[in-house]
């Protein structure tokens, strides 16, 4: 009889506790999911009370879904417009977390090495490369058997920072690809299927037989699939990695609002399809006890999340920029 008592108390104490605990919902991009997905698992630990849900919907979702207040924070890869931010009912805040690479993915018989510039890549994806063997990509790759089949083009079915990122790159070295689709997290493709999020694109690559993709790096990583070395700005190939993506951030000429773009930068050593990821905060929080705790954490993420970013094959911010974004978000008000 004790011992049931005892386990009745327990239980009420454990439920108790468990009914505590304080949900903070967030939704948006795919790019930054794996981070952000270890991040909030390692901060359970240090603040138990507090539990992070977080929806990986693309970037458009989570710029839609913080305008309208149904989240408490959104992320994206493409910074939100002018517009965008005029439409919030409240001041919106840009935390930049870390830079990742977007990848060039494909699936072809023995899964060579193959080497690709800008204008390659906005021909294909315009649709005038049509196959793998075309003299274009066969001049970029000497020596690499290219098999004569027709290439598929992936690309994503929703509105996704990814593809801000992918296409400002294709902007930038592409007149043709800047006159006829242009950039944004959602743009009318010339071709190709679509795939939803980072995890539908490189499944649809990684099932059909000559399809090329763009992904996070770790979406192609964590499956097994083949980048192409991208041509960058100073005319050298260079893969995407921690280092290169480092790189390409150390380029950039980042204002006060954090809305910046670091895709073809300068530098030999720089990957050019490259980008920073943020969460989308209000400066005005409407509910006190989540306002704190969602501070608590960001200011975590700074000292603690940026120490894991090389695990995950993303790039942690410089320490300048972090000492600058920590200051942002000590504005937050609550």
């Amino acid at each position: 009889m004790k011992l049931t008592a005892l386990t009745l108390v327990l239980t009420a104490l454990v439920s108790g506790s468990a009914s505590a605990q304080m949900t903070i919902n967030g939704a948006g991009a795919t790019f930054p999911y794996p981070i952000y997905s270890k991040w909030f698992d390692e901060y359970a630990k240090v603040d138990s009370s507090v539990r992070f849900n977080y929806q990986s919907i693309g970037s458009g979702g989570g710029q839609k879904q913080i305008i309208a207040q149904t989240v408490d924070f959104g992320a994206s890869d493409g910074p939100m417009t002018d517009e965008n931010l005029k439409s919030a009912p409240g001041k919106l805040l840009h935390i930049p977390t870390v830079a990742g690479a977007v990848v060039m993915t494909y699936n072809l018989p023995g899964n060579p090495a193959v080497k690709l510039d800008g204008e390659t890549i906005a021909g294909i994806y315009l649709g005038t490369i049509k196959k793998w063997n075309d003299a274009k990509i066969a001049a970029l790759n000497s020596g690499v058997s290219l098999p004569d089949q027709e290439i598929v083009v992936v690309h994503r079915s929703d509105g996704s920072g990814t593809t801000f990122i992918f296409t400002d790159y294709l902007s930038k070295v592409s007149a043709d690809w800047k006159s006829k689709v242009g950039t944004n997290t959602s743009v009318n493709w010339p071709t190709g299927l679509g795939g939803k999020g980072n995890e539908g694109v490189s499944g649809q690559v990684k099932q059909t037989p000559g399809a090329i993709g763009y992904v996070e790096l770790i979406y192609a990583k964590q499956n097994k699939m083949p980048v192409a070395e991208v041509k960058n700005s100073d005319g050298v190939f260079v893969g995407p990695t921690v280092e290169s993506v480092t790189a390409a951030m150390a380029t950039a000429q980042i204002p006060d609002d954090f809305r910046f773009s670091i895709t073809n930068p300068a530098g030999k050593d720089s990957y050019p399809i490259a980008g920073a990821t943020w969460l989308l905060v209000y400066e005005q929080q409407n509910d006190a006890a989540k306002g704190a705790k969602l501070v608590e954490f960001l200011k975590w993420s700074m000292a603690k999340g940026e120490e894991m970013a090389k695990q995950l094959d993303y790039a942690p911010l410089p320490q300048e920029l972090r000492e600058r974004v920590l200051k942002r978000i000590n504005e937050i008000k609550f």
